[in-house]
Formats: C-alpha cells, structure tokens, sequence
C-alpha cells in the first residue's frame, strides 16, 4: 500500500481528504499537525483524536512555533510588514513552515506522495505545491478538494455520509489561528461589500476600559511587556495576544490580489502582530536614519509579497534577511501604547538610541548644532543644480523667443 503524508489541520477540508485518500485512493495515511503557536495541549490531543477516530495509519504533531518565529516572524517585523498597508501576512508566512515540515517529514518516512486541503480559487495551493516540487520532487501531490472543485456542503455531507458527523454550522466559517494572527473567511468575505458578524470572531470584545502597556525592544524583538521580562519572543507575542485580544484591536478585512490573478477578501484579527509592527516601527523612527527607514521599506515590501506568494525558498529573500538583521542593531528601547476597544495609540518611546536628542536641536524651536550662517550656506548648495536648471532654462526661453522672431 503506498503511503501519502496530509498535512492535517483538523478542519473540514483536510477532514475530508482524510477518508477520501484512504476509502477511494487506497492510500496509507499518515497525518502531520504543524503547530505554528495556534493550538494549545488541549486543542493538540482533540486533533490527534479526530485524526485517528477518521482511520489514519498515524498521526504526529510538530511543533514549529519557536522556529517559525526565528525563520519568518522576526523578518516581518524587523521590515514592519503588512500586506497592502493592512494585513500581517498570518496565514501566507505560516503556510511556508507547514509546507516545508511536511516536506520533510514525507522523505522521513519514505511517503510516496504528500496531500493538502487547499482549493483551487486561493494562494495556499500554490505555496504547498511550489514548497513539495523544491524539496520533495518526484512525490506525487494529491489534492482533492481543488481536483474534485467541492463546496462545503458536499464535504460535509460526504463525511457524515462516512459515520463521521461535522455540521454544517460548524463550517460556516473557515477559521485559521496561528502566533502571528488569525484568518476568519466566510459568506461575508465572498463579496466586495460586508462586514464579518461580531460572532465570527474567535475572540470576543470583553475589555472596555484603557490600558496602557509598555513593549521592550532589543534589537528590534520583542523581549519585555511591561515589567515582565520572555525567555523567547514568542512567549512575548502569546502574552500580548491575550491582554490585547479582548480589546478587538487588529480586526479588520484584507483585500489582496491573489497569485493566481484573482481578487480575494479575507477577515482577520491581529492584536500582537499589529501592536508590535507599529510600537517596532515607532522606535525605528527615533533610532534610524532617513535612508535606513528607506531602503528598509522597499526591500521589506519586495520581502512581503514574496513571501506572500510562496517564495521563501528563493535566496534573494536570504539576503534580504541578512540586512534586515544588520538593521536592527540600535533598534532597542521601551515604546509606550495605550490600548482601547477597537484601536490603540502609541504615545512614544524611550531609547538609549534616540536621534531625536535635545542636545543636538529642538524640532521647531531651537537649534544647538549650528547657525544661521550655516544653514544660508547650506541652503545655498543644496539648493543649487535646482537654480543653475531653472536660470539656464529661462535664459533657453528668452533666447528661443528672439530666434523665432
């Protein structure tokens, strides 16, 4: 019997490529649960049960949450990364430490193919693809859901066809939850105009009155929250989620070209990513120079949508990468935020690096680090391939006009 690795989330559609790859396909199912700081112990052992309640030969939980952080996350914050000036990349930057665990666990174990949940009208089905065929080629890549074009529904209706009751209630909403945010798709999400239902969201609006939180930089991670020092960053954002979540801060709606050409919406919540992309950028704001701050926007936007599109893998994004780190190394300091229902307000920062010294000048009142005869001479030379251009275009005109005449 050949041996096909699923990547297994627990939700309907790798519910369903469960029982389909083992009663119709014949194959030898082995499931992988890639946890990306989205599930707890609890949730773990539910998954593994369902996987084994649904007749897999096995079944393993992996937990990538610490090297997805140390290989992706901290990339996207050093470039303070958000998709359209919007989305945290929560399910496009996980995908590729799903893919590429199930990748290697496939050659671990000698599977002769490896299968996914994806559909075909959305970007996940690339960026499994693209991962398998680069690291694991030769393995045949069985996707049903996308093969068979299923809805919901008829998944649904196969799996309670199969003893394996899943209501439909349940698959109202496609849910996605990892470290870095959650992804929330559903009828509402299906159109250009619609908000999600306050009950779509994973986490509810519980805290009314403001908090004020003060998040420790080092080196541009997430170290400090307050006076509560993290062993690891991801402690730290786990911490966040759970004092910001309740505030409603970080939903919102993503509206993104997809890579295979088309439009697509999707709802989302974010409260740790979106915290700590803006206190991070903040600092950096203080701490770096002009042409830092530039040329780190454009190299982190190249750096998102590749990522976004599957691409982890090229090793442009590596090189990216190594200045990104290099960026970083005065990006250190305490950034202050006051938290809401539904939004925030970063009320500044404090840093051993901050350019933003009085020593040097105070921002429309003094200056200390030179005079007005300076900034005449200065003035006269910044600005002068500007005046040359325009006294040299005049006297151009004047003398067109007199040739013409």
């Amino acid at each position: 019997m050949k041996k096909v690795v699923l990547a297994f989330s627990g939700g309907l559609d790798t519910s369903y490529c469960a029982i389909y790859l083992s009663k119709e396909l014949g194959y030898e199912v082995h499931t992988l649960t890639v946890n990306t700081g989205g599930f707890d112990a609890n949730e773990v052992k539910d998954i593994e049960k369902r996987a084994l309640n649904l007749g897999v030969k096995s079944h393993k939980t992996v937990d990538e949450t610490k090297n997805y952080y140390d290989k992706v996350i901290r990339f996207l914050v050093y470039g303070n990364v958000l998709k359209n000036a919007t989305y945290p990349l929560s399910v496009s930057a996980e995908r590729m430490s799903q893919a590429l665990a199930a990748a290697l666990y496939a050659k671990e174990i000698a599977a002769d193919a490896v299968a996914h949940g994806s559909t075909g009208a959305g970007n996940d089905q690339v960026r499994f693809d693209m991962v398998f065929q680069i690291l694991a080629p030769g393995l045949e890549i069985i996707t049903p859901i996308r093969d068979k074009k299923l809805s919901r529904q008829e998944e649904v209706d196969y799996l309670n066809n199969h003893g394996f009751s899943f209501s439909a209630e349940k698959a109202k909403y496609s849910i996605n939850k990892g470290i870095w945010g959650t992804s929330v798709g559903g009828k509402e999400t299906l159109n250009s105009l619609g908000m999600l239902p306050e009950e779509a969201w994973p986490t509810q609006v519980t805290k009314k009155e403001s908090e004020e939180v003060t998040l420790g930089f080092e080196k541009g991670e997430l170290v400090r929250i307050n006076d509560r020092r993290f062993a690891h960053p991801t402690e730290a954002i786990q911490y966040l989620q759970s004092i910001a979540g309740p505030y409603g801060i970080g939903r919102d709606i993503h509206v993104g070209d997809t890579i295979i050409g088309i439009k697509g919406r999707v709802g989302f919540e974010a409260a740790a990513p979106i915290l700590i992309i803006k206190a991070h950028h903040a600092l950096e704001k203080h701490v770096l120079t002009k042409w830092q701050l530039s040329w780190k926007d454009q190299l982190s936007q190249f750096y998102g949508n590749w990522l976004h599109e599957g691409q982890y893998l090229d090793p442009v994004m590596r090189n990216i990468e190594a200045y990104l780190t290099d960026s970083q190394q005065q990006v250190t300091g305490d950034v202050s935020v006051t938290l809401l229902p539904y939004r925030f307000q970063i009320n500044g920062i404090l840093s051993p690096f901050d350019l933003m010294s009085s020593r040097f000048g105070k921002y429309g009142e003094m200056n200390l680090g030179w005079t007005g005869d300076d900034v005449k001479g200065f003035t006269k030379i910044f600005g002068n391939q500007v005046a040359i251009y325009h006294q040299v275009k005049e006297e151009g005109e004047k003398l067109q006009v007199l040739n013409d005449e």
